[in-house]
């Protein structure tokens, strides 16, 4: 800092290019940052844990191996039964199952640690924390498919690639849906206390029956099947059948898929904000992890 000769304190040139190095709170990169700074944290902490890494991996090739023996028992007892059907349904399984875990389970290791309070005291914004879980899931999610489509393929030559273009919208619609269980997990333990853990991997369970995941939703009661309708995985497994049976994409049912996704991520997340705001009056972020 210099003085001028009014008398007035100047900063120098150095320092006023120095402090043109920061963001704006609210723009673009500096919320870019932030989101990054929570996906590098917790990198840092997996990188640091060989048994979560070990976890990443182990969980989903244990239900491929059981789930396609199970398949080449089938097949040999002359069960009417294609194997790319369960395996399939099983690789697909795993991206909702996982996108609904992950981000769950993120935002419950910081109950665990202690940190929860930390990160809501910080510039961190909760959308921004929010997607920071999301971003580092992703990473997860793509280890924990590709070593399942590996095995697959190297034991049961069944190659994942062989839905065709419509990998790409089943994995899409199956994470965006895992993403809403998740931030409703997030909400019950925020509202009703560590009590509520059970949901951050469990939730996911109460669709499976419904979305069909290992056999066609006309099976259901036509109850049941009202009901799965408005469930997007539903949509997914059965386009996932219909193009292994050679069937074409059916895209009318993408596109619902999509609608539901994006009505359910909303209320989602509104429902968190919600609850995010009523701990936060009752002072409840600080007793988590006592």
């Amino acid at each position: 800092m210099t003085v001028s000769t009014n008398g007035s304190a100047e900063f120098a040139p150095s320092l006023r290019a120095g402090t043109a190095l920061a963001f704006p709170p609210l723009s673009f990169a500096a919320r870019r940052r932030r989101v990054t700074g929570v996906v590098l944290r917790d990198l840092a902490a997996l990188r640091r844990s060989p048994v979560r890494v070990f976890e990443i991996i182990f969980w989903p090739v244990v239900e491929l191996v059981v789930w396609g023996y199970v398949t080449l028992f089938l097949e040999s007892q002359k069960v009417p039964f294609v194997v790319s059907m369960l395996l399939g349904a099983v690789l697909l399984w795993q991206v909702l199952h996982r996108a609904s875990n992950e981000v769950a389970i993120g935002f419950l290791e910081d109950i665990w640690s202690r940190n929860l309070l930390n990160m809501h005291v910080t510039p961190v914004t909760p959308p921004e924390y929010m997607t920071g879980l999301v971003l580092f899931s992703l990473t997860k999610i793509a280890a924990g498919i590709t070593a399942m489509a590996l095995l697959a393929y190297v034991i049961y030559g069944f190659g994942l690639l062989t839905v065709g273009i419509g990998l790409v919208p089943f994995m899409a619609l199956l994470m965006i849906m895992g993403w809403a269980l998740a931030f409703v997990a997030i909400s019950c333990v925020l509202r009703f206390g560590e009590g509520a853990q059970v949901l951050a991997w469990s939730l996911v369970f109460v669709f499976q029956p419904l979305a069909g995941v290992f056999y066609p939703v006309s099976v259901l009661p036509q109850p049941l099947q009202y009901i799965a309708a408005f469930v997007p995985a539903t949509h997914v497994f059965e386009g996932m059948r219909a193009v292994l049976n050679g069937g074409a994409i059916p895209w009318d049912r993408m596109a619902f898929a999509g609608v539901l996704d994006v009505v359910y991520v909303a209320l989602a997340l509104w429902l968190y904000a919600v609850t995010l705001r009523h701990a936060r009056a009752k002072g409840r972020l600080s007793r988590f992890g006592e």
